[in-house]
């Protein structure tokens, strides 16, 4: 791909990524340490402050709280995915989102054998990531096998089958991104026929600005080109924060403010699930943030998923996948994120 620099980490992040998706969840590629920028007027979040834990109702709906196995990509690779579900069983979540369908040294596994494996330790497989494109006819991706992705997902019983890569694949014009949606919308019908919901997962590129017309935010293309009925959203909430970081102006430097709460506000139904990620604000960082376990950041959680769930028939409406790109302890991580996600608390 042309428009990619061996010098732009979160590209690199990406392709990183990209290389795991649909064939090793246990490969070792690394991925960077981005960063977002701070929610405006949000608080940090803690885990043990009194205004986010005591007597309210828990933030977090019952039954909601997945987890993005990219986070366990180590665990997977080296012990497989049963002590890997095992453990998630024990820290209290309910759903897993894949980044592929294989395991290390465990050895293979077929897709009824993954989905009863978690289905066993109490685990709903909700979603998974595949590639939108590649060169290789033969990649597994929507473009070049959707048949092959879909049957997968199928066989999985996933309800959302979506992808991390951006629209980006005919450029950062707005009618790239119109013949993008086009396709999205495409894999969307593809996927509903089987009764499944499609999705996109943002990283901060999205929210830049179209290179022919400087005024037009390339997100605001893709919910506008892309059909509400078949193309949903996958809020990476980290990200988007670092989108109102680094896109808060135009090339022209006249102010572009937005916040990522309330494209979810406006559009609910729209976003079935989140990325929850935290970060510790850091501006002389590129993205605004350094990434670090969900509780120790300073992204507001109570404030965001309290916003969503208090809509009117939104509380159970959507799923919330923690996620850390690259943690020191991945295991630490998902016990952490878990404790600290059940112990938001609504404030009274």
């Amino acid at each position: 791909m042309s428009r990619i620099s061996d010098i732009d980490p979160e590209l690199t992040h990406r392709l990183t990524r990209r290389g795991m998706l649909g064939v090793a969840a246990g490969a070792t590629a690394a991925a960077l340490l981005g960063a977002a920028a701070s929610p405006a007027g949000a608080a940090p979040a803690t885990g043990t402050d009194a205004s986010t834990t005591g007597r309210g109702r828990p933030v977090l709906p019952p039954g909601r709280l997945g987890i993005q196995l990219y986070s366990l990509r180590d665990k997977v690779s080296t012990l497989g995915f049963a002590p890997v579900f095992a453990e998630l069983e024990k820290y209290g979540y309910d759903e897993v989102e894949f980044a592929g369908y294989t395991q290390g040294s465990a050895g293979p596994l077929t897709l009824a054998q993954l989905k009863r494996l978690a289905r066993d330790h109490g685990l709903t497989p909700i979603g998974s990531h595949v590639g939108y494109y590649a060169a290789d006819p033969n990649a597994y991706t929507f473009a070049q096998n959707l048949t092959k992705v879909l049957d997968d997902a199928q066989a999985l019983g996933l309800k959302h089958i979506g992808t991390a890569s951006g629209p980006f694949r005919y450029g950062s014009t707005v009618d790239a991104w119109k013949r993008a949606a086009e396709e999205f919308n495409t894999y969307g019908a593809a996927a509903r026929a089987r009764g499944m919901k499609f999705y996109q997962h943002n990283h901060s590129d999205e929210f830049g600005f179209a290179t022919d017309n400087p005024k037009v935010r390339l997100y605001d293309v893709l919910l506008a080109e892309t059909d509400p009925d078949l193309v949903f959203l996958e809020m990476d909430i980290f990200w988007a924060y670092a989108g109102q970081f680094r896109f808060s102006k135009r090339p022209d430097g006249s102010a572009a403010p937005f916040e990522p709460l309330d494209y979810v506000l406006r559009q609910p139904h729209r976003y079935p699930l989140f990325h929850v990620k935290d970060g510790v604000s850091d501006p002389s960082n590129e993205f605004g943030y350094r990434m670090t376990d969900v509780g120790d950041g300073d992204i507001d959680y109570q404030r965001f998923i309290s916003a969503v769930t208090r809509l009117r028939g939104e509380r159970s409406a959507h799923h919330w996948q923690a996620e850390h790109d690259n943690p020191v302890e991945s295991f630490a991580f998902a016990r952490k994120s878990s404790a600290h996600l059940h112990s938001l608390r609504e404030k009274c």
